[in-house]
């Protein structure tokens, strides 16, 4: 069963996960192009990982529980994908 999934995610500034139990989705996860600064992407390695404003990147079968992210609290991260 394929399923939609569109989700606002405000950042912190502390890391937090996309979501807070296991999705896996395939689609798009985008930083809006009005954010005040660069939300920041826990690496594999433990690194920060800048994501410029309107900055988006599309993935195939991720957890979304995965990513974690921080910034300037109040940018938002979103997520557009389903279950296929």
């Amino acid at each position: 069963m394929n399923n939609v999934l569109m989700r606002k995610v405000v950042v912190t500034g502390t890391y937090r996960p996309l979501a807070v139990t296991q999705t896996v989705i395939s689609g798009v996860i985008a930083c809006r192009p009005e954010n005040a600064g660069i939300v920041y992407f826990k690496g594999d390695d433990g690194s920060d990982v800048p994501w410029d404003p309107g900055e988006w990147n599309e993935f195939v079968g991720v957890n979304l529980q995965d990513f974690l992210v921080k910034g300037t609290p109040g940018d938002v991260v979103t997520v557009k994908g389903g279950t296929w």
